[in-house]
């Protein structure tokens, strides 16, 4: 009989052997039935009830720095302020961030993307020539000062990422982080350094899998064109996907390239979902990733423009539908670094943090926002309900669209049933692994759940 035990996520350096009945693939188990093997999903662990607090980044000099961003002025203070009304600081563990060195940016951003970010901030030159070359312009203008804040950022992402390395808590939050689209040498879509991509690399120091998962309207291209080659990060985006919405990407049929390929997984939706779609289609996607990739940490990527009432007018989330699949995750209890990401209606971004705050810390909010001296400003009492979750219709008139999960369902296959296209990809590429043959029987009702069967066939050679 063949004899193996295999993960999706394997290391490179060590090939599965031939051995025993097949065991693992994740943290599911393979059952047999009579000929036939099937995967049962894994149990939630159990919870050891010795539960660290959080850590929260924050400090006064971060909040004013982040607070510069003219895209999204003064966000960061009246996310921290509301925070702190709700007292959910005190029940956290505040770290102060660093800032982060040349030395740290470069590990993903060329020397001469950083260098000309140094010069065009510290001389405030928005007309620099070669500036167009690195994406600095109309999205990103090249403001004084950019580069201290782009600094700030990674270092508070990097910040968090060792606090997880450490041993400090479970739950590392950078609500003022997540900025998914910048590239290696070119700033995009009003980011100008990926911390996303600065915190996975420093949590693979520890980590040897580590899922990426960006529930933004928009879709992480930044932080999948870095690992696309990989099959240490595999990277999941739920997004707004049609014809003109930026970035443009982030096709079902974008599924990574070389070792990477299938290790990269897009869901694009189009206008007007809400919550519990959403929940449905992500936890469904999330349900397969973990079984296969057995992950060892997760970065999420939690922009809050999908919530009813953005200028954006694509999606009808509240944070009560993007709480859920914060829970759906948490209860994996793996080492989790938590970012914000976009959100432009700033009292909205605020109400949705704090409340997914709350869901990180197991606390039920009162519905009523609290006084706060910070709060009394321009900003969250000024729109028409003073709710920490109000619904759809309170804060925006609904945005049209049925959130169908394909742009083109007629030309797209599902998500679950190209990821196990990948899964056994890989598992037919693997050294000394039996070739495996897919049987599947579902209806074509929409949302009818597959039924695979994995069949084991006879032992092969080393295909590599």
């Amino acid at each position: 009989m063949l004899t193996r035990e295999h993960r999706c996520g394997r290391s490179e350096e060590q090939e599965p052997e031939l051995g025993l009945s097949p065991k693992k693939a994740g943290s599911g188990r393979w059952l047999r039935h009579g000929w036939k093997w099937k995967m049962e999903e894994p149990e939630e662990p159990a919870d050891s009830g010795q539960s660290l607090p959080p850590v929260y980044i924050y400090s006064p000099e971060y909040v004013s720095i982040c607070d510069s961003l003219a895209k999204v002025p003064k966000r960061a203070s009246m996310v921290h302020s509301l925070i702190e009304a709700y007292a959910l600081h005190k029940q956290m563990r505040i770290v102060k961030p660093k800032v982060a060195s040349m030395e740290e940016m470069a590990t993903f951003h060329t020397d001469a993307y950083l260098q000309h970010l140094q010069k065009v901030s510290q001389e405030g030159d928005d007309d620099h020539p070669d500036s167009i070359e690195y994406g600095l312009g109309y999205d990103c203008p090249a403001t004084e000062g950019i580069f201290d804040y782009a600094a700030a950022v990674g270092g508070a992402t990097i910040t968090a990422a060792q606090c997880l390395i450490d041993g400090m808590c479970k739950v590392a939050i950078n609500w003022s982080g997540g900025w998914h689209h910048a590239k290696k040498d070119e700033a995009s879509g009003f980011c100008y350094l990926n911390d996303a991509v600065l915190g996975i690399l420093r949590l693979r120091r520890k980590f040897d899998r580590i899922l990426y998962v960006d529930l933004d309207l928009h879709h992480g291209d930044g932080v999948e064109d870095a690992f696309s080659f990989t099959s240490k990060v595999m990277t999941v985006s739920l997004h707004k996907f049609s014809p003109g919405f930026f970035p443009g990407t982030g096709d079902v049929s974008d599924v990574g390239l070389g070792k990477g390929r299938y290790y990269s997984v897009n869901v694009p939706i189009q206008d007007g979902i809400q919550d519990e779609k959403y929940y449905h289609i992500c936890e469904s996607v999330l349900k397969e990733v973990y079984i296969a990739f057995n992950p060892k940490a997760v970065v999420l990527q939690l922009g809050a423009d999908t919530i009813a009432g953005d200028p954006m007018c694509s999606f009808n989330m509240t944070p009560v539908g993007i709480g859920k699949c914060l829970k759906y995750i948490l209860q994996w209890q793996l080492a989790t670094l938590i970012l914000g990401g976009g959100g432009y209606n700033l009292a909205n971004t605020a109400r949705c943090w704090t409340y997914l705050t709350g869901v990180i810390l197991g606390k039920t909010l009162s519905s009523e926002i609290p006084d706060h001296e910070a709060l009394i400003r321009p900003g969250i009492r000024d729109t028409k309900t003073n709710k920490i979750n109000p619904v759809p219709s309170e804060i925006s008139s609904s945005n049209k669209g049925d959130g169908t999960m394909c742009s083109n369902p007629g030309q797209m296959r599902s998500i679950a049933e190209m990821f196990h296209q990948g899964f056994e990809w890989n598992l037919g590429g693997w050294s000394g692994v039996c070739r495996v043959k897919k049987r599947e029987r579902h209806s074509r009702q929409r949302g009818q759940r597959l039924e695979r069967t994995w069949c084991l066939m006879e032992p092969v050679r080393s295909l590599i």
